[in-house]
């Protein structure tokens, strides 16, 4: 089965915690704090897998998380750093936020990695937090969370030449004759329904890959039938060949046909309107005369070449194909996709990372900064306390507070902890 489209929940690692712990040794009266530090959540990455070239393993498998960091623990030992995780897919295949529908990473080059989450940070031991008058600290710093996202995967097939045209104009004939590729051919529309791939062979030695993309059709750019998966793989083409029956077999006009899927091209993408194209009058060997007439007219007016050959007796194929050959090595291998955001999602905190509201009287206090500031203070411990109202004034959360109007007595929300405020 081709699958080229498909969305999956990834998670970077969580940070391990810092330990609370003090040295005890013999003949040591008061050893100090020595809390190591929590590991650092695992990465997420992804990688290009030359093996693979559907996203079939994703079909069910939708949810992939990176290893967590360990805690840190007594005498210094810091955690060990969470595993990073790979996640590997066919070359070809672009990351996109599900939230904002951005490019993330574009995996179009062999063994290309890229970093798309990073792990959450470890937590610092409570021997960072002892100074001249906090000789003791009992509380250590936990570590980030993870970061969740949702992201859609597309596979957007790599080929030098891409095959347009209706269905049934003699794409999947063509192909099956210049290269290897054995794609499902017979008399009836959409035979063809997912795209097939061949490799030419010149007569130098020199090669390029052919894709047959599955017959276009008006609105496609809307997603009437498969059209916007099929017009995803045409994007990544140099070239464009567009086959024109000149049998009138079909009770089709060709022109119409060149105008209505160019039409849809330039809907779904205006610079894939101006991709290269040639004008490829199939089926000679039965041709009408007054289409191919109307075919090379069309080609004098819009400015494009022409070659007329018949796919079923291979007649004028070499010739194209020597041609093709040729206009590749005109065309440069460009950047055919645009990453609008190349983002790698941190977990940096803010030190202006919080909002206040006040509901019914409580004052509640949420953002990254508090929640990670309140993982490291122990409500049970007062030197942590006098911590903690250290770090609300530094943040500024306490000059807030008091500009809203808050009172001794007042409750004060802090994250997930419920607080009464003093002075």
């Amino acid at each position: 089965m081709f699958t080229d489209y498909t969305k999956i929940i990834i998670k970077s690692g969580d940070g391990g915690n810092g330990a609370v712990s003090f040295r005890r040794e013999k003949y040591v009266a008061a050893g100090g704090p020595d809390g190591g530090d929590g590991g650092k959540g695992g990465d997420v990455y992804f990688q290009v897998d030359k093996d693979k070239n559907t996203l079939i393993d994703f079909r069910y498998n939708k949810k992939f998380k990176a290893g967590n960091g360990e805690n840190g623990s007594g005498s210094h030992c810091n955690g060990k750093y969470g595993k990073d995780l790979y996640i590997k897919v066919p070359i070809g295949t672009v990351v996109k936020d599900v939230e904002t529908g951005k490019v993330v990473a574009d995996l179009s080059t062999p063994e290309q990695t890229e970093l798309v989450l990073k792990g959450g940070r470890g937590g610092r031991g409570n021997s960072h937090f002892a100074t001249s008058t906090r000789q003791a600290p009992r509380f250590s710093e936990d570590g980030d969370k993870g970061e969740e996202k949702e992201v859609i995967l597309e596979l957007k097939l790599l080929a030098d030449v891409g095959l347009l045209g209706f269905p049934n104009v003699g794409k999947s004939t063509f192909l099956s004759i210049v290269t290897d590729a054995k794609p499902k051919i017979a008399n009836y529309h959409f035979t063809t329904l997912q795209p097939n791939l061949g490799v030419v062979k010149t007569k130098n030695g020199d090669g390029f890959v052919i894709a047959d993309i599955p017959g276009i059709i008006e609105g496609a750019s809307e997603g009437v039938g498969l059209g916007l998966q099929f017009l995803r793989h045409v994007e990544r083409t140099r070239l464009l060949l567009h086959f024109l029956d000149v049998s009138g077999q079909e009770g089709r006009n060709p022109v119409d046909d060149f105008y209505t899927i160019n039409k849809e091209l330039k809907n779904y993408s205006e610079k894939l309107s101006t991709r290269k194209q040639i004008i490829v009058a199939n089926k000679i060997d039965v041709q009408n005369e007054e289409l191919i007439k109307e075919v090379e007219e069309l080609a004098k007016k819009e400015g494009l070449e022409i070659y007329k050959i018949s796919a079923a007796t291979k007649q004028g194929v070499q010739e194209l194909i020597d041609h093709v050959a040729e206009v590749l090595k005109t065309l440069p291998k460009e950047e055919l996709v645009e990453i609008e955001d190349k983002k790698v999602y941190t977990l940096e905190e803010k030190e202006d990372d919080w909002t206040i509201k006040l509901e019914d009287g409580v004052f509640i206090v949420s953002g990254r900064a508090v929640q990670r500031l309140m993982g490291r203070v122990n409500i049970e411990d007062n030197e942590s306390m006098y911590y903690l109202q250290k770090c609300l004034k530094n943040m500024g959360i306490e000059d807030k507070l008091k500009e809203m109007g808050v009172c001794e007595g007042d409750t004060v929300i802090l994250d997930d902890w419920e607080l009464e405020w003093y002075e």
